[in-house]
């Protein structure tokens, strides 16, 4: 049986966190609350230095197990039992982060973990790169119903015209992915056909992760009184039965200009992934140019994110891929259960 990390993506407000209950209940697969510390430890990983040491494996957890910023503490886990496994991991980065993972896994006995994080869509190469044998779900929702639920949310505090864009840069990456990764690791789904037929999709979602379909993953409720943190109160409908009562409802909860903007600039998008538009006049030039500002913007702030990676991978200190599964330790060439033994430790 396989036990390959799989992260769930997409666009905020896409059902993201419906899908991580969904595979959350199903009895091999954990799949963890949003954390904030995997993107954060790789790109501060120079200050944490060489992780063949175990003094830095130890900091690491530390930070990880410590930091109010990681939210850590969603994972349910005893830091002094985190920070004493993460020592002893293999020395790589994304060893340490894997054992948080697999130690929250273990609390449900549960074989095999996962993570959710919609920004992550646009962060796979990295992930990629610490976990290089993950699994990836993209869940893909109507842009409109996600520009309409992003707006009423009390932690999104930009404009429609960044709602538009986050959904945007979604479909793009997304299609990107879809061309570049091996069809064992990436898989797409609309989020209107999850809600139609939760069985069949759910189906076709379990073949792809090579697990077994279970009918406990079709009603995800009980999941999210253990699962969905209670300050999330934006998440409130994920503790009743899966339902596609919210698809469609841009059409009373956006104003006609977001409309109109949404099917003229994103029309493409929504049509190249099987929404239809509804005919909605053309938009204002000064709302067009406006996008078209806010998007060429953020598209220079991920360039210049990409050029400090990239920067970044001339001067790692130390392995960054996890040695913690069958398959990466397989892609290392190393034999798993002789992954720690193995690896190269640090001369001090």
């Amino acid at each position: 049986m396989s036990d390959r990390p799989v992260f769930v993506i997409g666009c905020p407000r896409s059902g993201t966190t419906m899908l991580q209950l969904m595979l959350h209940s199903h009895p091999r697969i954990a799949v963890a609350p949003e954390t904030r510390f995997v993107i954060p430890t790789y790109t501060r990983r120079r200050a944490f230095g060489d992780m063949r040491d175990a003094a830095c494996r130890q900091a690491l957890a530390e930070w990880i197990a410590t930091d109010k910023s990681t939210k850590f503490k969603e994972l349910g886990l005893a830091r002094d039992a985190f920070v004493q496994e993460a020592t002893k991991a293999p020395g790589s980065l994304g060893s340490v982060l894997g054992t948080a993972f697999r130690m929250y896994a273990d609390r449900f006995g549960k074989a095999r973990w996962g993570d959710k994080r919609p920004s992550y869509v646009k962060q796979v190469d990295i992930l990629r790169r610490i976990f290089p044998d993950a699994q990836f779900i993209h869940l893909i929702r109507d842009g409109r119903d996600c520009v309409s639920s992003l707006k009423e949310m009390p932690w999104f505090t930009l404009d429609s015209f960044h709602a538009m864009s986050t959904w945007a840069e979604a479909i793009d990456y997304g299609n990107k992915l879809a061309k570049t990764l091996p069809a064992d690791s990436y898989y797409e789904l609309r989020y209107e056909d999850l809600t139609d037929d939760p069985g069949a999709e759910m189906q076709k979602l379990c073949a792809y992760l090579g697990e077994e379909f279970d009918p406990s993953v079709v009603s995800p409720k009980q999941a999210a009184d253990t699962v969905v943190p209670l300050h999330k109160v934006w998440h409130t409908n994920t503790h009743g039965e899966v339902t596609k009562a919210r698809v469609g409802s841009w059409g009373h909860r956006l104003e006609d200009w977001e409309i109109s903007l949404c099917e003229d600039m994103l029309g493409a998008r929504l049509q190249d992934k099987g929404y239809e538009l509804s005919g909605a006049p053309g938009p204002a030039k000064e709302h067009i140019a406006s996008l078209q500002r806010t998007m060429a913007k953020r598209r220079s702030n991920r360039s210049r994110k990409a050029l400090r990676d990239r920067f970044m991978r001339l001067r790692e200190p130390g392995p960054v891929a996890a040695l913690l599964t069958e398959e990466q330790c397989a892609l290392a060439g190393i034999p798993q259960q002789r992954a720690e033994a193995e690896m190269p430790q640090r001369v001090m």
